[in-house]
């Protein structure tokens, strides 16, 4: 089993419970490709969201794999993704509402706990029932 993976699998199922459990709307993207590893619906628009898996207060945010030739190590590029969610092995999330362009790692702070400050003070970024008016070029079908 590759451990490092299902951490980020789990990552990813809990950001989509998570997300959905606070009235979003959660999309996941159909190839493997893209910088961020979902689109969640939230009042204030589509966000993409890159999920990640830390153990302690400090999140590595390169993008390592492998191929023939080693080791490969991406730092993330502007634009990748628009909200970082976090899921610690003590289960506490952190939704950090900005990309963090070239930076090896991110400390975490209560002001990103989900459920927390983070939420609370950005609470119309999340959806509170009520739907709202979409800009132009974006999905015209509003969704019960």
């Amino acid at each position: 089993m590759r451990t490092t993976q299902r951490k980020g699998d789990r990552a990813t199922t809990q950001a989509i419970a998570s997300f959905t459990a606070r009235g979003c709307d959660v999309s996941i993207p159909v190839t493997e490709s893209a910088s961020y590893d979902l689109i969640v619906d939230a009042a204030a628009g589509l966000r993409r969201v890159q999920c990640k898996f830390c153990s302690g207060r400090e999140v590595d945010l390169r993008n390592i794999h492998s191929n023939s030739s080693g080791y490969v190590v991406k730092r993330t590029a502007d634009g990748a993704y628009d909200w970082l969610y976090v899921l610690c092995a003590d289960d506490s999330e952190y939704l950090l509402k900005e990309c963090f362009v070239g930076r090896r790692a991110v400390t975490l702070g209560p002001s990103y706990l989900l459920g927390g400050v983070a939420e609370w003070s950005n609470a119309p970024v999340l959806k509170t029932g009520v739907r709202q008016p979409r800009t132009a070029g974006s999905n015209p079908a509003p969704s019960a």
